[in-house]
């Protein structure tokens, strides 16, 4: 099955598009851009850069990827973007390769939802299942975990970090890292217990979610430094991956934690 090319659409000949792949009218694909089997681009796509796409993507109207980066310190070195498998990217989402403070890659895993308006910044490390609802915007160098529910109108400092299963409710402003498996909401964003919800509909068992309400009771209730909160889960509570998880993220901040 060959690739589906509209006439009005330019693809670069150093472009590398395969087979399944359709490119609609009005879209502009770069030299060094490589777009995987089965994806769609539905029409005024801008594609640049040393960027991959993976396969089964859909992206929609008037989003741009692989662009340079909005860094004063990129001079127009080599940096690249990846985005994996199965990612519906909707309409007018800017997504930049990398600027050079970091490895020099911007990375999107797969199964992502990314709904109109998204601004992914350069240097940014998105996992794979994650939502993020409109005009949602991430500075540079930000890490979302799996499975992370970011809500519209939210902006993300550069340098922080979304735990794994964390939800942000809409028009919150988060400039420390939000732990994994907690909700956090908020012009200056902070915590609001567990997302219980969230953990149920992924099939977390009520064991594991009550250890994880324990441990959140140890950490943000019981006025401890993070030290000695950390040191009490780990005497007392059972080393599940959860929590696990949970501590080594603590552990390795660098702008704080929502408290």
């Amino acid at each position: 099955m060959k690739s589906d090319i509209h006439p009005t659409a330019i693809v670069d000949s150093k472009a590398e598009i395969d087979e399944g792949v359709i490119i609609a009218a009005y879209c502009s694909i770069g030299e060094g851009v490589c777009i995987k089997k089965g994806s769609k681009l539905i029409s005024n796509v801008v594609i640049e850069g040393n960027t991959e796409i993976g396969e089964n993507c859909t992206i929609y109207p008037f989003t741009s990827i692989g662009l340079p980066p909005q860094d004063l310190k990129y001079k127009g070195e080599k940096t690249g973007l990846t985005i994996g498998n199965n990612n519906i990217i909707r309409e007018y989402i800017t997504i930049h390769r990398a600027s050079v403070g970091g490895d020099g890659l911007t990375a999107i895993g797969d199964n992502n939802f990314l709904m109109a308006y998204v601004h992914i910044a350069h240097d940014c490390k998105i996992g794979s299942h994650i939502i993020m609802a409109n005009a949602a915007t991430l500075g540079g160098h930000v890490v979302i975990e799996d499975y992370a529910v970011v809500g519209g109108l939210t902006a993300i400092h550069q340098f922080t970090r979304i735990g794994a299963y964390a939800m942000v409710g809409g028009f919150s402003g988060v400039g420390q890292d939000i732990p994994p498996y907690m909700i956090a909401s908020g012009a200056r964003a902070k915590l609001f217990g567990l997302n219980t919800i969230g953990l149920k509909r992924h099939g977390f068992s009520d064991t594991a979610i009550n250890e994880l309400k324990k441990a959140y009771k140890i950490l943000f209730r019981e006025k401890r430094t993070l030290t000695d909160a950390i040191k009490k889960i780990q005497e007392d509570l059972p080393y599940t991956d959860e929590i696990k998880h949970l501590i080594e993220f603590i552990q390795k901040n660098k702008r704080g934690i929502c408290r």
